[in-house]
Protein backbone atom coordinates (compact mmCIF):
# COMPACT_ATOMS: atom_id res chain seq x y z
CA UNK A 1 0.00 0.00 0.00
CA UNK A 2 1.15 3.30 -0.36
CA UNK A 3 -0.04 6.68 1.60
CA UNK A 4 -1.01 9.44 0.28
CA UNK A 5 -1.58 12.44 2.78
CA UNK A 6 -3.12 16.05 1.38
CA UNK A 7 -1.95 18.98 3.75
CA UNK A 8 -4.80 21.86 4.31
CA UNK A 9 -3.29 25.97 4.98
CA UNK A 10 -4.14 25.35 8.03
CA UNK A 11 -2.61 21.93 8.80
CA UNK A 12 -5.00 19.40 8.52
CA UNK A 13 -3.94 16.40 6.49
CA UNK A 14 -5.94 13.96 4.64
CA UNK A 15 -4.52 10.65 3.81
CA UNK A 16 -5.40 7.57 1.03
CA UNK A 17 -3.81 4.42 1.03
CA UNK A 18 -3.74 3.31 -2.81
CA UNK A 19 -2.37 0.08 -4.63
CA UNK A 20 -1.57 1.85 -7.26
CA UNK A 21 1.81 2.29 -7.40
CA UNK A 22 2.36 3.70 -11.32
CA UNK A 23 0.04 6.62 -10.65
CA UNK A 24 0.96 10.08 -10.70
CA UNK A 25 0.37 11.50 -7.10
CA UNK A 26 -1.98 14.34 -8.28
CA UNK A 27 -3.90 11.96 -10.06
CA UNK A 28 -4.50 10.26 -6.94
CA UNK A 29 -5.30 13.09 -4.87
CA UNK A 30 -7.53 14.75 -7.57
CA UNK A 31 -9.41 11.94 -7.17
CA UNK A 32 -9.55 11.15 -3.34
CA UNK A 33 -11.77 14.24 -3.12
CA UNK A 34 -13.54 13.73 -6.54
CA UNK A 35 -14.85 10.57 -5.20
CA UNK A 36 -16.32 12.68 -1.83
CA UNK A 37 -19.03 14.80 -4.89
CA UNK A 38 -19.54 11.41 -5.86
CA UNK A 39 -20.99 10.41 -2.22
CA UNK A 40 -22.81 13.08 -2.31
CA UNK A 41 -24.52 12.79 -5.25
CA UNK A 42 -25.53 9.10 -4.13
CA UNK A 43 -26.83 10.64 -0.63
CA UNK A 44 -28.86 13.12 -2.32
CA UNK A 45 -30.24 10.87 -5.02
CA UNK A 46 -30.87 8.43 -2.14
CA UNK A 47 -32.85 10.87 -0.17
CA UNK A 48 -34.76 12.61 -3.10
CA UNK A 49 -34.72 10.51 -6.05
CA UNK A 50 -35.47 7.01 -4.10
CA UNK A 51 -31.96 5.03 -5.78
CA UNK A 52 -32.42 2.32 -4.01
CA UNK A 53 -36.14 1.55 -4.54
CA UNK A 54 -37.09 -1.64 -6.06
CA UNK A 55 -38.11 -0.62 -9.29
CA UNK A 56 -39.33 -4.44 -10.55
CA UNK A 57 -39.66 -8.03 -9.23
CA UNK A 58 -38.20 -10.71 -10.38
CA UNK A 59 -35.26 -12.46 -11.45
CA UNK A 60 -32.97 -13.16 -13.96
CA UNK A 61 -30.25 -15.96 -15.03
CA UNK A 62 -26.38 -14.90 -15.13
CA UNK A 63 -24.13 -16.57 -18.13
CA UNK A 64 -23.17 -19.52 -17.04
CA UNK A 65 -19.50 -18.08 -18.25
CA UNK A 66 -20.34 -15.64 -15.28
CA UNK A 67 -17.19 -15.99 -12.83
CA UNK A 68 -18.13 -16.02 -9.17
CA UNK A 69 -16.21 -16.54 -5.88
CA UNK A 70 -16.03 -20.51 -4.87
CA UNK A 71 -18.42 -20.93 -2.41
CA UNK A 72 -16.50 -23.68 -0.93
CA UNK A 73 -13.33 -21.27 -0.49
CA UNK A 74 -15.20 -18.59 1.02
CA UNK A 75 -16.61 -20.82 3.38
CA UNK A 76 -12.71 -21.67 4.39
CA UNK A 77 -11.68 -18.48 4.14
CA UNK A 78 -14.51 -17.75 6.77
CA UNK A 79 -12.70 -20.23 8.79
CA UNK A 80 -9.60 -19.65 8.50
CA UNK A 81 -10.26 -15.86 10.10
CA UNK A 82 -11.98 -17.00 12.67
CA UNK A 83 -9.57 -19.66 13.40
CA UNK A 84 -7.19 -17.03 13.22
CA UNK A 85 -8.98 -14.27 15.47
CA UNK A 86 -9.50 -16.95 18.23
CA UNK A 87 -5.84 -18.46 17.88
CA UNK A 88 -4.50 -14.58 18.50
CA UNK A 89 -6.52 -13.72 21.57
CA UNK A 90 -5.58 -17.31 23.34
CA UNK A 91 -2.42 -16.19 22.81
CA UNK A 92 -3.03 -12.71 24.52
CA UNK A 93 -4.38 -14.71 27.20
CA UNK A 94 -1.73 -16.98 27.84
CA UNK A 95 0.90 -14.34 27.82
CA UNK A 96 -0.90 -12.37 30.04
CA UNK A 97 -0.79 -15.41 33.18
CA UNK A 98 2.13 -14.45 35.21
CA UNK A 99 2.12 -15.88 38.59
CA UNK A 100 3.12 -12.81 41.49
CA UNK A 101 5.81 -13.78 43.47
CA UNK A 102 4.03 -12.56 46.59
CA UNK A 103 1.58 -15.90 45.81
CA UNK A 104 4.53 -17.82 45.03
CA UNK A 105 3.76 -21.05 47.01
CA UNK A 106 4.14 -24.57 45.78
CA UNK A 107 0.33 -24.85 45.61
CA UNK A 108 0.01 -21.82 43.64
CA UNK A 109 2.78 -22.81 41.37
CA UNK A 110 1.59 -25.78 40.33
CA UNK A 111 -1.91 -24.50 39.62
CA UNK A 112 -0.34 -22.07 37.05
CA UNK A 113 1.61 -24.37 35.35
CA UNK A 114 -1.62 -26.81 35.14
CA UNK A 115 -3.55 -23.43 33.77
CA UNK A 116 -0.17 -22.90 31.49
CA UNK A 117 -0.34 -26.07 30.18
CA UNK A 118 -3.92 -26.29 29.41
CA UNK A 119 -4.19 -22.83 27.33
CA UNK A 120 -0.41 -24.24 25.90
CA UNK A 121 -2.28 -27.66 24.59
CA UNK A 122 -5.37 -25.39 23.42
CA UNK A 123 -3.04 -22.72 21.45
CA UNK A 124 -1.45 -26.09 19.72
CA UNK A 125 -4.60 -27.40 18.97
CA UNK A 126 -5.57 -24.31 17.02
CA UNK A 127 -2.42 -24.31 15.26
CA UNK A 128 -2.73 -26.93 13.96
CA UNK A 129 -6.02 -26.42 12.75
CA UNK A 130 -5.43 -23.23 11.24
CA UNK A 131 -2.21 -25.28 9.24
CA UNK A 132 -5.05 -27.75 8.22
CA UNK A 133 -7.25 -24.92 7.09
CA UNK A 134 -5.06 -23.22 5.50
CA UNK A 135 -3.92 -26.26 3.42
CA UNK A 136 -7.41 -26.67 2.32
CA UNK A 137 -8.19 -23.59 1.29
CA UNK A 138 -5.22 -23.47 -1.16
CA UNK A 139 -6.40 -26.67 -2.29
CA UNK A 140 -9.38 -24.94 -3.30
CA UNK A 141 -9.91 -22.27 -6.51
CA UNK A 142 -10.66 -18.87 -5.28
CA UNK A 143 -13.44 -17.90 -8.63
CA UNK A 144 -15.50 -20.44 -10.48
CA UNK A 145 -17.49 -20.20 -13.93
CA UNK A 146 -21.53 -20.39 -12.59
CA UNK A 147 -21.80 -23.46 -15.05
CA UNK A 148 -19.05 -25.36 -12.75
CA UNK A 149 -20.93 -24.96 -9.60
CA UNK A 150 -23.87 -27.51 -8.34
CA UNK A 151 -27.40 -26.16 -9.00
CA UNK A 152 -28.54 -25.54 -5.32
CA UNK A 153 -25.44 -23.07 -5.09
CA UNK A 154 -26.13 -21.13 -8.63
CA UNK A 155 -27.15 -17.63 -8.00
CA UNK A 156 -29.19 -15.60 -10.07
CA UNK A 157 -29.69 -12.05 -10.84
CA UNK A 158 -32.59 -9.22 -10.17
CA UNK A 159 -34.09 -7.41 -13.04
CA UNK A 160 -32.26 -4.30 -14.04
CA UNK A 161 -33.56 -3.53 -17.37
CA UNK A 162 -36.45 -0.69 -15.99
CA UNK A 163 -34.34 0.57 -13.21
CA UNK A 164 -31.68 1.24 -15.54
CA UNK A 165 -33.90 3.03 -17.62
CA UNK A 166 -35.09 4.97 -14.46
CA UNK A 167 -31.84 5.74 -13.04
CA UNK A 168 -30.95 7.20 -16.41
CA UNK A 169 -33.95 9.73 -16.09
CA UNK A 170 -33.03 10.32 -12.60
CA UNK A 171 -29.71 11.44 -13.80
CA UNK A 172 -30.81 13.59 -16.20
CA UNK A 173 -33.43 14.93 -14.24
CA UNK A 174 -30.58 15.84 -11.59
CA UNK A 175 -28.01 17.47 -13.99
CA UNK A 176 -31.26 19.47 -14.76
CA UNK A 177 -31.51 20.11 -11.14
CA UNK A 178 -28.03 21.12 -10.68
CA UNK A 179 -28.06 23.46 -13.78
CA UNK A 180 -31.05 25.43 -11.96
CA UNK A 181 -29.35 25.20 -8.53
CA UNK A 182 -26.12 26.69 -10.30
CA UNK A 183 -28.73 29.94 -11.62
CA UNK A 184 -30.05 30.66 -8.74
CA UNK A 185 -26.65 30.85 -7.19
CA UNK A 186 -26.50 33.90 -9.25
CA UNK A 187 -27.96 36.04 -6.83
CA UNK A 188 -27.97 34.25 -3.62
CA UNK A 189 -25.34 34.88 -0.57
CA UNK A 190 -26.01 31.68 1.35
CA UNK A 191 -25.54 28.91 -1.92
CA UNK A 192 -26.41 25.96 0.26
CA UNK A 193 -30.02 27.24 0.16
CA UNK A 194 -30.26 27.30 -3.53
CA UNK A 195 -31.41 23.19 -3.79
CA UNK A 196 -33.84 23.49 -0.76
CA UNK A 197 -35.41 26.32 -3.19
CA UNK A 198 -35.48 24.03 -6.48
CA UNK A 199 -37.41 21.36 -4.87
CA UNK A 200 -39.96 23.62 -3.34
CA UNK A 201 -40.21 25.08 -6.64
CA UNK A 202 -40.99 21.64 -8.45
CA UNK A 203 -43.47 21.12 -5.47
CA UNK A 204 -45.68 24.60 -7.30
CA UNK A 205 -48.59 24.94 -8.46
CA UNK A 206 -48.79 26.37 -12.16
CA UNK A 207 -51.25 27.64 -15.00
CA UNK A 208 -50.61 26.18 -18.26
CA UNK A 209 -51.95 28.91 -20.86
CA UNK A 210 -51.39 27.99 -24.62
CA UNK A 211 -51.84 30.83 -26.62
CA UNK A 212 -54.53 31.23 -28.83
CA UNK A 213 -52.31 32.24 -32.02
CA UNK A 214 -50.02 29.39 -31.61
CA UNK A 215 -46.84 30.31 -31.06
CA UNK A 216 -46.52 30.41 -27.14
CA UNK A 217 -47.13 28.37 -24.02
CA UNK A 218 -47.57 30.22 -21.17
CA UNK A 219 -46.33 28.78 -17.59
CA UNK A 220 -47.49 30.49 -14.66
CA UNK A 221 -46.03 29.67 -11.12
CA UNK A 222 -47.71 30.52 -8.07
CA UNK A 223 -46.49 32.91 -5.68
CA UNK A 224 -43.70 31.31 -2.96
CA UNK A 225 -44.09 32.03 0.92
CA UNK A 226 -41.45 34.52 0.93
CA UNK A 227 -41.10 37.51 -1.21
CA UNK A 228 -37.39 37.48 -1.54
CA UNK A 229 -37.45 33.72 -3.13
CA UNK A 230 -40.29 35.31 -5.46
CA UNK A 231 -37.31 37.73 -7.34
CA UNK A 232 -35.06 34.92 -7.29
CA UNK A 233 -37.62 32.75 -9.01
CA UNK A 234 -38.24 35.63 -11.54
CA UNK A 235 -34.30 35.96 -11.88
CA UNK A 236 -34.61 31.78 -13.38
CA UNK A 237 -37.64 32.52 -15.52
CA UNK A 238 -35.79 34.98 -17.20
CA UNK A 239 -32.60 32.84 -17.26
CA UNK A 240 -35.07 30.09 -19.04
CA UNK A 241 -37.10 32.55 -21.64
CA UNK A 242 -33.90 33.35 -23.01
CA UNK A 243 -33.49 29.94 -24.67
CA UNK A 244 -36.50 30.16 -26.71
CA UNK A 245 -37.03 26.27 -26.04
CA UNK A 246 -40.29 24.99 -27.54
CA UNK A 247 -42.42 22.54 -25.32
CA UNK A 248 -41.26 18.82 -26.90
CA UNK A 249 -43.51 18.21 -29.95
CA UNK A 250 -45.61 21.28 -30.78
CA UNK A 251 -44.23 24.74 -31.84
CA UNK A 252 -45.19 26.41 -28.70
CA UNK A 253 -42.41 28.44 -26.81
CA UNK A 254 -42.18 28.15 -23.73
CA UNK A 255 -42.27 31.07 -21.60
CA UNK A 256 -41.83 31.13 -17.42
CA UNK A 257 -43.42 34.19 -15.55
CA UNK A 258 -44.35 34.21 -11.72
CA UNK A 259 -48.03 35.31 -10.27
CA UNK A 260 -46.57 37.97 -7.82
CA UNK A 261 -49.06 38.75 -4.99
CA UNK A 262 -49.06 42.36 -6.41
CA UNK A 263 -50.54 41.17 -9.53
CA UNK A 264 -52.98 39.21 -7.87
CA UNK A 265 -54.27 39.91 -4.20
CA UNK A 266 -53.48 36.83 -1.95
CA UNK A 267 -56.28 34.46 -2.10
CA UNK A 268 -57.75 35.38 -5.34
CA UNK A 269 -58.28 32.17 -7.58
CA UNK A 270 -56.07 32.41 -10.67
Amino acid sequence: MRELRRRDPDGHQTSILSTAYRRALDRTAAAMFARWYQENYFKYLRQHYGLDRLIEHGISPLPETTRLVNPAWRALDSAVRRTAAELSRARARFAGHVLEPAASTPEAAALHEARKGAELAQIEAQQARLTDLKAQRHGQPRHVELKDLPPEQRVAQLRAGRKQFLDTIKLIAYRAESALVAILREKMSRHDDARSLVRGLFATPINLRPDATGTELRIELHGQANPAHDALIEHLCTELNSTETCYPGTTLRRYFTTLRSSTFPRGQDV
